[in-house]
């Protein structure tokens, strides 16, 4: 169904989201209990000092290989992981706050077309998924694999019904870069500041479920979504999970998805 105006107030492009069979309205955000100023000043070294006090930099333990949980997708059948791919969770500094780039997946795509993705996509066959995130950035946002420190990682997911995993890797940057989107993948590149998603009224999440149940859902069938309202658009999904992630590790607040396995 297309974005819906009193739930996403200010969509602009014709970005559509799947309709579930039902929907309920979900909790608030992880965060909700800070104070606005203690959502704000996540400059990249707050973030990447947490990560590593999490577990998740590449000095203390190296990106996850393919878990056991990974195999369990779709309808609970044991399915090999067949698709690879790695996203660039790639964070600078402006004005103390770190930022993070976003790309418009171009409408000409076959899938997820016009909607708001981290920059990546599928691993090639022998390539270290590191390195498949920074190849995907220089092909999708012209981002120079010179100017990028690859610091760390976060959860990696399984795509509902499919045999797909994402490997999401978090990067530094010195400063904020010059941005060239390819217009055969990318509709546009932009950046947000974690500070902003992180404030009130951004974030939104809701319950869906589907009358076929699916794994990760709760005793009565349904699942989280989020959702974030950035300037005259919506990110979600995968997307929105990856960002939901790491905000929770650098705003210090407990995590709602450790142990789920699937978006």
């Amino acid at each position: 169904m297309p974005l819906d105006e009193p739930r996403f107030a200010g969509h602009r492009y014709p970005q559509v989201i799947p309709a579930p069979d039902e929907i309920r309205p979900g909790g608030p955000a992880p965060w909700s209990h800070l104070a606005a100023h203690e959502r704000s000043g996540l400059s990249s070294r707050v973030v990447l000092e947490r990560l590593r006090a999490a577990g998740r930099t590449f000095d203390v333990a190296a990106l996850p290989g393919e878990p056991s949980e990974l195999a369990a997708v779709a309808d609970a059948r044991e399915l090999a992981i067949t698709r690879r791919s790695a996203v660039l969770v790639a964070l600078f500094d402006e004005d103390g706050e770190a930022h993070v780039i976003l790309t418009r997946r171009s409408f000409a795509l076959r899938s997820h077309r016009g909607e708001i993705a981290l920059p990546g996509g599928a691993n090639d066959p022998g390539e270290d998924l590191i390195d498949t995130a920074l190849r995907e950035a220089y092909e999708e946002v012209g981002l120079e694999r010179s100017l990028v420190r690859p610091v760390g990682w976060l959860s990696p997911l399984v795509t509902f019904a499919s045999a797909s995993a994402i490997w999401p890797v978090v990067a530094h940057l010195e400063a904020r870069p010059e941005l060239v989107a390819d217009p055969a993948e990318v509709d546009r590149v932009f950046t947000v500041a974690l500070a902003d998603l992180a404030q009130e009224g951004a974030f939104i999440e809701e319950r869906w479920r589907r009358v076929e149940r699916r794994p990760g859902s709760d005793d009565d069938g349904f699942f989280p979504l989020y959702f974030y309202r950035v300037p005259e658009d919506v990110i979600w999904g995968a997307t929105a999970r990856v960002l939901t992630e790491l905000l929770c590790v650098a705003l210090d607040v407990e995590w709602p998805e450790e142990g789920r396995r699937w978006t």
